[in-house]
């Protein structure tokens, strides 16, 4: 067996259920099923948060962003992942995992067309392929169901309930308020982070679960989200919303960041500086409303009035930037429940 491998052996160790269990040096494994953009955006976050700690031992983020429950030393899991797989379907796309985790390959290993094989290795399974791919069958290849059985599955699926990913496996009308372990199925839950988790700075949303997760399983959860950024905790009735502030919300603000940026440039700075100030401009606005300043008040206190800023706001007004912005993540939220349902065009005219 070779050093990136796990013994099936240890695949059920019964940690995830919450039940006492024998302590044993071996490792937990993590798989991504569909490591794209932001499935190599987690896998970095976490590999360089267990390698700025110095081990696989879990210790509270140094960035300050985990959640209170994960900072919370009694409350920290036993267990952490400590051994990765990633699981893709075409050459580029392992080229450009191998190539985005270069530094960590040792604890990672990366498997083509292999989907059944990395969830029979895995502890927990982190669901991170397009929701086309879910209708497609990803979850529906011979062997997967069992493969499954007892196992936490992290999904980061767009618009994608729960009840959708159980039907999906074990058919319709089995969602039920039983324990999915308990009934022999595995435990999905659903979360929603972005990609500025390869700089552990995402927003991630987790959905509220029925019946609750155990103890052990959302400190776990937590634990494993907190290493990117900020946890949130919301009902699954808000996940469409939130996938369209959280998930889209760095496109929208890319897209701010460059106006403002082409605007300066042309008033005469140079490109790099213009972008580079108006990043830092906005990362800084961000970090107050963060540390308890409102937006609206914060706006305010730099708009002196007669003067060049109250000038540009009032051409953003007229212009209906805010009623635009507002209207393009309301679309964002609607697009991502169609997705979810397995609709396509879902951005065709309106």
């Amino acid at each position: 067996m070779s050093r990136n491998e796990v013994q099936t052996d240890a695949l059920n160790v019964p940690i995830l259920n919450g039940k006492a269990h024998e302590e044993t040096e071996k490792q937990m494994t993590l798989t991504v099923l569909g490591c794209g953009t932001l499935g190599i955006a987690i896998l970095s976050g976490i590999l360089n948060s267990l390698s700025s700690n110095g081990s696989s031992q879990p210790s509270p983020s140094p960035s300050g962003t985990t959640t209170p429950a994960a900072q919370q030393e009694d409350e920290l899991p036993s267990r952490v992942p400590s051994r990765f797989i990633a699981c893709v379907t075409r050459d580029a796309s392992a080229k450009r995992v191998k190539t985005a985790l270069s530094s960590h390959l040792s604890s990672v290993t990366i498997l083509k067309n292999e989907n059944l094989k990395g969830v029979q290795q895995a502890d927990v399974v982190l669901l991170g392929c397009k929701p086309k791919n879910l209708k497609d069958g990803i979850l529906r290849e011979p062997g997967m169901r069992e493969a499954l059985r007892g196992k936490l599955v992290i999904s980061i699926l767009a618009g994608t309930p729960i009840e959708s990913l159980e039907e999906n496996v074990y058919g319709p009308k089995t969602l039920t308020e039983k324990d999915p372990f308990a009934a022999g199925r595995c435990r999905f839950v659903r979360v929603m982070p972005n990609t500025s988790s390869l700089i552990r700075s995402s927003m991630t949303v987790i959905a509220d679960s029925t019946p609750p997760l155990s103890p052990t399983q959302s400190t776990l959860v937590t634990w494993i989200l907190s290493r990117i950024g900020r946890v949130v905790n919301l009902p699954p009735y808000m996940m469409d919303a939130a996938t369209a502030l959280c998930g889209s919300g760095p496109a929208f603000f890319a897209l701010m960041l460059e106006s403002m940026a082409d605007g300066a440039v042309a008033m005469g700075l140079p490109r790099a500086e213009a972008q580079t100030m108006a990043a830092q401009t906005m990362k800084g606005t961000a970090e107050m409303v963060l540390n308890g300043q409102h937006p609206a008040l914060l706006r305010e206190q730099v708009c002196t009035p007669g003067g060049c800023t109250a000038g540009g706001l009032q051409v953003l007004e007229d212009g209906k930037v805010r009623a635009s912005v507002a209207t393009g993540v309301r679309t964002a939220s609607v697009a991502a429940s169609r997705l979810g349902r397995g609709e396509q065009g879902v951005n065709g005219p309106r």
